[in-house]
């Protein structure tokens, strides 16, 4: 007995040591001592004991899932008898003892979870002794409110548990146990927690009670649960939400047909707190998208108003909707309206024009509110609008007819369901497509050689034709799917020649017109058929390409890559104005490279053959975009054979040769067309730009790098020096340069001999200069044009900054010992151009804010010297930006101004421990930083108090990042460090000050007072306990500290 008592208090402190203590190497030796006791043969009765006779909520823990781990098990399972015992004592267990800690109930409730899953086909006397779930918790609901929580948490539970499958045992068993589960008890369940429910809003309960108020929380997660069910077993991705159908069982039709299931739950969120009513809104999100067949039409429309008025009603009382969780959820209900009830059917519904009126109110407010839900709302007005067109004229809603062909997004969903449903009885599909395909391409050829066709005739059967090219994609697309016979290829060869001669008739056409959407469908289908035929995995003797040659020809793959390439080309030269047709056409293939076609077109970049490259038809400089795109389909596709072969690059690059030749020669005279030179030189800039996106090794890099420098930079900086106000053309020169600079796949490594790391950072320096000194004299520029004008230059010239400073190919301590200017020239200029930009624009402006903060980390980390001698404004202006930067809703600015704080709080602690040892070495600008500090020591000191604020009070998104400054600000400001700590302590409630100071005791256990690795990385670990304790601590708290008074 003596031996036995021993191990189980051996067995407690085993416990403790996992869950509490911050030693890893106590930890780890208690977490092997205790996988050995599960898996030791008396470990069921030592689980008892612990249960029994454990003194720590710890012990009972490890009871509880060292008995999970042993019903759960598949080899050796436990006996019958032993689980019914288990399960009957778990029960009693519970019932007993009512105020358990949490996680210990919940261990428990887990535990008959699953011996009642396992178990659920298991028979004792003709009898499922694991099925009696309801009257289980019957003596549970009858009871206490303790007690109710526990019955009504162990049925929430149970559901969620039947309703996951486990990977450890097969999913033919989960479906089998979740179907017998869904048939016999989850409808009772459901019905029970709707009673309960409907109670407890009539008993007007007293929320502020804690323990009503759970009550309530988990008959709300239990109705959830039920409606959240995977009824029929297709395991829905949440990331399709917006498609979801709830497929109720017919024997459920009772409770969706009365009207008060419904009205309950509206009933509910207008009568509870805000922190409930979101599982409310959650359960509503379930019941607007149950399955349309569980009502007949009649009974769908009275549903859908009672749903309609049930939604009138939230948003004329829209108070609870200012909680983001309310919102959240109740905009995901209105994007179910529409994707489960047609347009058709809101439009009859009694109040629809006022419900309609409404959801447009509350979209305008809220576009600004929460961008994770406003996705809700645009959905459900794209539904709206592509349903317009379906709608009968006579309804209110209809403004005019829309083409659904527009709707990129709607088709692609539509496709991507008939690729499946048109594989299944192919032939038949097959049949009735080049059926319709026939006739509407001989209809189409009739109206094109009549003299009389009404326009309106073709673009009909245009419209016909462009959805059955979708569709012959899909299909063809479908085919992966499937164990496809040679049968089926053959009739996926029928459809592939109908579009294939389609398109020569349209390509012959191109001169006079054309129809965007016909092509765009035309792209669609070849990238499906490129997907399906084209590739090392399919047969060449494949009967599709036997059907293409006797009907077109065409022998083999590379045959219709030709016909491919051709369609490319053909579309770059008459779609060279048509953005979308020229996008999806510039997607380069590597197996096209040896097609003569394309060797055209690396040979013949011109605008003579691509309408789009030309500068004299150009509506707009900023028209140029897919010019970029185009250059770096061409780039890659050139490096696959490229190798060293430079007179194959000096072959691709004369066309570009030219255009610089011809913008210098402009230059070089005093009078000449400025409109285009700068078209000349922006297309140019956007086609080197696109080559230097796809050089990414240094063999090709080199090439392009020699080609441009020192010949062509000239007139770069010259573009910038006469143009500097115009963005549409400084913009893309400015990049092209961030392009060149940027080390991408270790491209720019020079040779050991070669001074062309240093003459390219003096290009830059050069540009950032002229660029910053010329955009700073332009004065005030109106704040809807800031952006445009100067802010987006500005912050390209960042970007380029830190890329050559990070680069990795300069060695910039040379510029200060021969008295070269470049370094300080860029830096200088890049502080002028900061200090012009107010903090706010800093941070509203997502891409200046990535490029100045990714710049500030580097400057910090290598060019501390150079900040440290900066003007004490300059020095406050960016800590001022650090401090902003530090609560910024962007996670990559958030942690780049930890890295810098880091390295500048390193710098600080550094300096000090040096002018404490009074060395005779120290430099005056060091000493001018360090009194700079001294002078404004609240900036430091409000950095601490941010981060500490951020990691106690906040959702720390990066608390590893936060960490590595903390240490640094706290030996900085001891004082103050214990100023605040006392502040946060007698914050708390007396009885939980105790705790509060132990929390900080044990942040700072056993770290020392130096800034080494070793015990950064210990403060790092202490603050992940830190935050832990002090939330668990303020969460039991009823004060809820004010962290703004707090910190201020």
């Amino acid at each position: 007995m003596v031996d036995l008592v021993s191990s189980l208090a051996q067995l407690e402190i085993l416990c403790k040591q996992l869950y509490e203590t911050t030693e890893t190497g106590v930890r780890l030796q208690a977490e092997k001592a205790l996988v050995e006791f599960t898996n030791s043969p008396d470990c069921l009765s030592k689980c008892q004991l612990l249960l029994e006779r454990g003194s720590s909520s710890y012990s009972q823990l490890l009871a509880a899932t060292c008995l999970s781990k042993l019903v759960s098990r598949t080899s050796n399972p436990l006996p019958l008898e032993h689980r019914i015992d288990i399960r009957n004592y778990v029960l009693n267990y519970l019932a007993t003892r009512p105020k358990l800690a949490e996680f210990v109930t919940q261990a428990l409730i887990q535990l008959y979870s699953r011996i009642t899953k396992l178990g659920w086909f298991d028979c004792q006397k003709d009898d499922y002794v694991f099925r009696n779930v309801i009257a289980d918790v019957t003596r549970f609901l009858q009871d206490s409110v303790e007690h109710c929580i526990i019955g009504v948490t162990i049925l929430s539970q149970l559901t969620n548990e039947i309703n996951q499958a486990d990977t450890s045992h097969p999913l033919t068993k989960h479906r089998k146990i979740a179907s017998s589960f869904r048939d016999s008890s989850l409808f009772d369940i459901f019905t029970l927690s709707c009673n309960l429910l409907k109670q407890a809003s009539g008993k007007n309960l007293n929320l502020n009670d804690e323990s009503q108020h759970g009550l309530l929380m988990q008959l709300l997660k239990l109705s959830h649960n039920c409606l959240n069910y995977d009824f029929i077993g297709t395991s829905t991705d949440e990331s399709s939400d917006d498609l979801c159908t709830v497929q109720i069982p017919t024997s459920w039709r009772s409770a969706f047909l009365d009207s008060s299931t419904l009205q309950l739950f509206f009933d509910l969120y207008h009568s509870i707190p805000p922190s409930l009513s979101p599982l409310v809104l959650s359960c509503l999100v379930q019941i607007a998208s149950v399955r349309r067949s569980l009502f007949n039409n009649a009974e769908r429309a009275k549903f859908l108003s009672h749903l309609v008025d049930g939604v009138k009603r939230i948003l004329e009382n829209p108070q609870s909707l200012s909680d983001p969780n309310n919102y959240h959820e109740f905009c995901r209900l209105l994007a179910r309206l529409k994707s489960n009830y047609q347009l058709g059917e809101l439009v009859k519904v009694e109040n629809y024009p006022e419900v309609i009126r409404l959801i447009a109110n509350f979209t305008v407010t809220s576009l600004q509110f929460a961008p994770n839900s406003v996705h809700y709302l645009l959905s459900l007005w794209q539904r709206l609008a592509a349903s317009v067109p379906y709608v009968k004229a006579t309804e209110p809603h209809l403004d005019g007819l829309e083409d659904p062909l527009d709707d990129a997004g709607l088709v692609q969903q539509q496709l991507d369901q008939l690729s499946t449903i048109g594989r299944c009885e192919y032939e038949k599909t097959c049949a009735l497509l080049v059926q319709l395909f026939d006739q509407s391409a001989q209809t189409y050829q009739e109206l094109l050689q009549s003299t009389n066709s009404s326009t309106i005739d073709i673009t009909v059967q245009e419209g016909r034709l462009t959805w059955l090219v979708y569709i012959i994609g899909a299909v063809i697309g479908g085919r992966v799917s499937f164990a496809s016979t040679d049968e089926q290829d053959a009739m996926d060869g029928e459809l592939v020649c109908r579009v294939l001669q389609l398109m020569n008739l349209t390509d012959s056409r191109l001169a006079q017109a054309g129809n965007e959407r016909l092509e765009l469908a035309m792209l669609s289908f070849f990238e499906q058929f490129r997907k399906i035929y084209i590739g090392d995995q399919v047969q060449k003797s494949s009967k599709l390409y036997r059907r293409l040659s006797e009907v077109l020809g065409l022998n083999d793959e590379t045959m219709v890559l030709s016909v491919f390439i051709g369609k490319i080309i053909t579309n770059l030269k008459y779609w060279g104005q048509c953005e979308p047709i020229t996008s999806k056409t510039l997607h380069s293939v590597r197996k096209l490279v040896k097609l003569s076609a394309v060797q055209f077109m690396l040979n013949n970049h011109t605008s003579e053959h691509f309408s789009f490259l030309g500068v004299n038809n150009q509506s707009n400089l900023s028209d140029m975009r897919c010019r970029t795109t185009f250059y770096t389909a061409l780039g890659r596709l050139l490096m696959v054979d490229l190798g060293e072969d430079e007179d194959q690059f000096e072959q691709f690059m004369l066309p570009l040769t030219a255009a610089f030749e011809a913008v210098a020669q402009m230059f070089s005279t005093n009078t000449f067309n400025e409109q285009e030179a700068k078209r000349t030189l922006v297309g140019l800039v956007r086609d080197l730009r696109g080559i230097a996106f796809a050089f990414n090794a240094k063999t090709s890099f080199m090439m392009l790098f020699d080609w441009i420098y020192p010949a062509y930079m000239p007139i770069l900086q010259r573009a910038i020096e006469l143009w500097y106000h115009v963005p549409a053309c400084t913009t893309p020169v400015l990049k092209l340069m961030a392009e060149l600079v940027h080390n991408r796949s270790q491209r720019l490594q020079f040779d050991v001999s070669s001074p062309n790391g240093i003459l390219l950072f003096r290009e830059t320096s050069k540009m950032i200069t002229t660029y910053g000194n010329r955009i700073l004299t332009i004065g005030e520029v109106p704040k809807d044009q800031v952006y445009s004008v100067k802010l987006k230059g500005v912050s390209v010239c960042f970007s380029m900054l830190k890329a050559v400073l990070s680069g990795n190919y300069v060695n910039f301590g040379v510029f200060r010992l021969y008295g070269d200017d470049a370094l300080d020239n860029a830096l200088q200029t890049f502080i002028k151009l900061l200090l012009s930009i107010p903090h706010s624009d800093l941070l509203d402006y997502p891409k200046l804010s990535q490029s100045f903060y990714s710049l500030l980390e580097v400057l910090t980390q290598d060019h501390m010297n150079f900040i440290a001698s900066l003007e004490p404004h300059v020095v406050m202006y960016i800590l001022s930006s650090i401090s902003e930067g530090l609560t910024a809703l962007d996670t990559m600015v958030c942690t780049g101004c930890c890295s810098s704080l880091d390295h500048i709080v390193t710098y600080l602690f550094k300096q000090l421990s040096r002018s404490t040892k009074k060395r005779p070495a120290a430099m005056a600008t060091d000493d001018r930083f360090l009194h700079i500090m001294q002078q404004h020591p609240e900036m430091i000191q409000q950095m601490l108090s941010t981060v500490l604020n951020i990691i106690i009070f906040e959702d720390c998104r990066n608390q590893w990042s936060m960490s590595r400054p903390l240490l640094g600000l706290i030996l900085l400001n001891e004082k103050y460090f214990a100023d605040l700590r006392n502040s946060i302590v007698n914050s708390q409630p007396p009885e939980k000050q105790q705790a509060m100071h132990l929390c900080f005791e044990n942040l700072m256990e056993g770290i020392e007072r130096n800034l080494l690795t070793k015990n950064r990385d210990r403060f790092t670990q202490n603050l992940s306990v830190f935050r832990r304790e002090v939330n668990d601590s303020m969460k039991n708290s009823s004060y809820g500290v004010n962290s703004n008074d707090m910190m201020s």
